[in-house]
């Protein structure tokens, strides 16, 4: 079996000292999609922050394709994002640009790429999610669905081996996340992305989660980890059970 593409050790993090993750570890294999979830206030996007290097952790390790990117800097820390692409839970498009030239930004960041090579690329990416008729649209004109869209075609510019996806059917109708599902994993198994995704939308963990951990803030750590499923069928954490299959605690009931 191939060495993980990300590796979490030890790791711990928290604000103002008060710890919110503690000494947790997991990984995520090649290739497959990941899902992190929880209930609120557990940490998840905080997690994901941290693993894209947003945030420095109290201690431990994220292992991004064999190099730390905890203790990276410089050249090497840039040799590590852009193996990476994020899609922000709003899209975070700038929306004084059209969809080419939001998608273009990485490649002009990163690349000495000339000008007509880089609109061919971000053409290229916006064909991907199916947006090549819309190039020249502003994100004000198209719906929350595209600009989701338009968000992972932007982090695929720089052809990273992983994408985090944070909280991607935030938003949306049904089918329009059912569709975002759909393009996740025709993009992991047709271009072999590793997917990192935060989520807790129930539909979405079932259609696209090759495994997932649940971060739980009682315990500051995991506790659960595997085919959601699996997990939903055959837990004996009762919260898990609960969980995966939408029940209502005894307090609330």
């Amino acid at each position: 079996m191939s060495e993980p593409i990300i590796r979490v050790e030890d790791f711990t993090t928290g604000y103002g000292g008060k710890i919110l993750l503690k000494d947790i570890a997991f990984t995520v294999e090649r290739g497959e999609v990941f899902v992190i979830l929880g209930g609120s206030g557990s940490g998840k996007s905080t997690l994901l922050k941290h693993m894209i290097g947003l945030y420095e952790p109290m201690s431990g390790k994220i292992v991004i394709d064999g190099d730390d990117i905890v203790t990276a800097d410089g050249d090497a820390r840039r040799a590590i994002l852009k193996k990476i692409g994020v899609m922000y839970q709003s899209g975070a498009l700038f929306g004084s640009m059209t969809l080419l030239e939001n998608v273009r930004l990485p490649l002009e960041e990163y690349t000495s790429l000339d000008d007509e090579a880089m609109d061919l690329l971000a053409r290229m990416k916006l064909k991907l999610v199916g947006l090549e008729s819309f190039t020249g649209h502003m994100p004000s004109e198209i719906s929350g669905g595209m600009q989701k869209r338009a968000a992972i075609a932007r982090a695929m510019a720089l052809d990273p081996t992983i994408l985090f996806l944070d909280e991607p059917s935030a938003g949306l109708d049904p089918i329009t996340s059912a569709e975002l599902d759909q393009l996740v994993l025709r993009l992991a198994r047709s271009l072999h992305i590793t997917f990192v995704i935060v989520t807790h939308e129930l539909a979405s963990i079932y259609a696209v989660a090759d495994r997932v951990i649940m971060l739980d803030k009682r315990t500051m750590g995991i506790i659960a980890e595997g085919d959601p499923k699996v997990l939903r069928d055959t837990s004996d954490n009762p919260w898990v059970r609960q969980f995966f299959r939408r029940e209502a605690t005894a307090e609330a009931a």
